[in-house]
């Protein structure tokens, strides 16, 4: 269809990414929402080369939805937009279903026309119950409001950073279609940091990575992973809920430019037996008042004695959180020692196989890394879950704490049992989400075999969180 009669709106990407960096430095600065709101308002005003603005709002595994308003129809209605909260998968029952979504106007996102289509920007939404509060099962609420409560209350910033990896396989629906193959297909099968420039691989992570820096990510380096054609993209750190929407929008950047090459990005933990899964480690520090509050150049490892105690709890409840970082079948694949699996519920500087790794620091980026995240994981249940328990969570009196010899469920029943009979994830979510999660994935884990095996049954896939398909759940 020509396009000669239209003009939508279509930004360099050196364009875009000063743009998104001074949105994100606003968001940063902690600018007046208010403010935020009735400059992005004005803009979408007077811009009128923006059709549509995608809302994003995520679901209670993590699974991102999106939908597209007319420009016009957005501005007269933004305070009121509703949405059926039954059909999203552990919202609301058919008889309570409606909900409405707000906008947080400080997470505004251009993105580039090439890859996501003209005249169209992003915003993350805020899920609203029909009281007008946020609503439970919505994460992200629920963790700008943990976020906000600690900076109002105790100076508190929270940062993180995401190293988030994939595979990268032949064919545009290779999840969709795993059922019928019973096999991914490698696109590259060098090993680490080995791709030839030009190759799939390096093509896609080569165009990924543009995509994310044009939208503010900042990134710091790319390369092929350990196992063939897997991938990894770091960037920068970010205020906590920033680094979770991060999290969803490297996922649907990865996702759409494999897509526009004929290939699928997936984030499966193991969705190949014999080579090194996926991982999402999940790096963390608190800061106040320009502080990082994880530094002690006295301490152990350069970690402050508040750091320990953060670590210290996150070790106590790991069995219980466990099910909210490794939420799938799939992902007890990758707790696997024999792959650098970090299965085993202690802390080390050194030791991969630890739950939690104390990564070599200084003032600015002393952290610690909790390694044992699912990269299908819901990453706002992920953050909530590390910091509420590292700051809020028990500390077990059980000798030698950070080395003794405890390990993470191997399968995910252990782990939902885990996860149900825990006090602390009844204080972490609510009796009513809790039980709402441990039903969603025990329903899932029943279409499932019980027993892993040695290779990928297609039930772990074709039933899976991340590639949910209607048509196949209401077939079984």
């Amino acid at each position: 269809m020509s396009t000669e009669l239209r003009n939508f709106l279509a930004i360099p990407y050196d364009e875009l990414e000063e743009m998104n960096l001074k949105a994100k430095k606003q968001r940063l600065d902690r600018v007046a929402p208010h403010k935020i709101q009735e400059e992005r308002l004005q803009y979408l005003a007077d811009e009128s080369r923006i059709k549509a603005v995608t809302v994003m709002f995520s679901d209670l595994e993590g699974r991102l939805h999106m939908l597209d308003y007319d420009k016009k129809f957005l501005l007269k209605s933004y305070d009121n937009l509703t949405f059926d909260g039954s059909s999203i998968r552990g919202f609301t029952a058919q008889r309570e279903s409606d909900l409405r979504l707000g906008i947080d106007w400080a997470a505004f996102y251009w993105g580039p026309a090439d890859v996501f289509g003209p005249g169209k920007v992003m915003v993350f939404g805020e899920v609203i119950d029909k009281g007008g509060e946020p609503y439970t099962a919505d994460m992200r609420g629920v963790l700008k409001t943990f976020a906000e409560g600690l900076n109002k209350k105790q100076g508190f910033t929270l940062n993180a950073a995401n190293e988030i990896e994939g595979f990268l396989f032949q064919g545009p629906d290779a999840e969709r279609t795993y059922h019928e193959t019973g096999k991914f297909e490698y696109v590259n099968t060098g090993g680490y940091y080995h791709s030839l420039p030009g190759d799939p691989l390096r093509t896609f992570i080569d165009t990924t990575a543009e995509v994310q820096r044009s939208m503010g990510f900042q990134n710091e380096k790319d390369h092929p992973e350990v196992a063939p054609s897997q991938f990894e993209i770091n960037y920068n750190y970010a205020e906590v809920v920033a680094a979770a929407d991060h999290i969803q929008l490297y996922k649907l950047i990865c996702r759409q430019v494999a897509r526009n090459m004929g290939l699928t990005a997936s984030f499966l933990p193991k969705p190949v037996v014999g080579v090194n899964g996926s991982g999402m480690h999940t790096n963390v520090s608190i800061s106040k008042g320009g502080k990082n509050l994880f530094w002690d150049p006295k301490g152990e490892e350069k970690l402050s004695k508040f750091g320990y105690e953060f670590l210290d709890r996150i070790l106590t409840h790991g069995n219980d959180i466990c099910l909210l970082l490794n939420p799938s079948v799939n992902a007890y694949r990758r707790l696997d020692p024999h792959f650098e699996a970090p299965n085993q519920i202690k802390a080390s500087a050194v030791d991969r196989g630890s739950m939690i790794r104390i990564p070599i620091g200084n003032e600015r980026s002393m952290r610690v890394e909790v390694r044992s995240v699912a990269p299908d994981a819901n990453p706002y249940l992920v953050m909530l879950s590390i910091f509420k328990t590292g700051l809020e969570g028990n500390t077990s009196k059980l000798k030698n704490l950070r080395q003794a010899e405890r390990y993470l469920p191997d399968n995910i029943y252990k782990a939902i049992e885990d996860f149900r009979k825990a006090d602390w994830t009844s204080e972490l979510l609510g009796k009513d989400v809790k039980g709402r999660y441990a039903d969603l994935k025990e329903a899932s884990a029943d279409r499932c075999a019980r027993l892993l095996g040695t290779f990928v049954k297609a039930p772990e896939v074709q039933y899976h969180h991340d590639v949910y398909n209607q048509y196949l759940w209401n077939k079984f």
